[in-house]
């Protein structure tokens, strides 16, 4: 008996590692694919606005991505460190941009960038609390 349930348990960890592998994969796939359309010349630059609420949300919306990605394929990484490392990465977007000079460099997109990354972390929360806590809750009643 003592076996089969060793034997179970290891098909589980086996297939939790095939999963964290395959966020891991979403993880740099999306990271490395934010990274070619920040930082490929467009085809027609946008005009000049003093806010473009689409384009910080499109910030936002893929740095949300990326944190979600990063807490669920890195658990053993703090979600400080996390928030840190994708903060930097928008600030170094930025700075790219700028002095490439075929884009536009902007601090608020930085800013949309951090913003993405709050609401990632806070999603990340809210999942944990309504899958993990809410399941065990309903497991006790039972």
């Amino acid at each position: 008996m003592i076996l089969i349930w060793l034997k179970i348990q290891k098909a589980k960890l086996k297939s939790m590692n095939n999963f964290h592998y395959y966020l891991k994969f979403l993880f740099w796939t999306s990271f490395v694919v934010i990274n070619i359309l920040a930082l490929s010349p467009a085809p027609f630059l946008p005009p000049l606005e003093i806010f473009n609420w689409w384009d910080k949300a499109q910030h936002a919306i893929a740095f949300a991505v990326l944190a979600v990605l990063a807490v669920l394929a890195y658990p053993e990484v703090s979600k400080l460190r996390i928030a840190l490392l994708l903060i930097g990465q928008g600030v170094l977007i930025e700075l790219l941009q700028y002095y490439w000079g075929y884009r536009f460099g902007d601090w608020q997109d930085v800013v949309a960038d951090g913003v993405g990354v709050l609401l990632g972390l806070a999603m990340v929360r809210v999942m944990d609390f309504w899958f993990f806590h809410k399941h065990l809750e309903h497991v006790d009643k039972n």
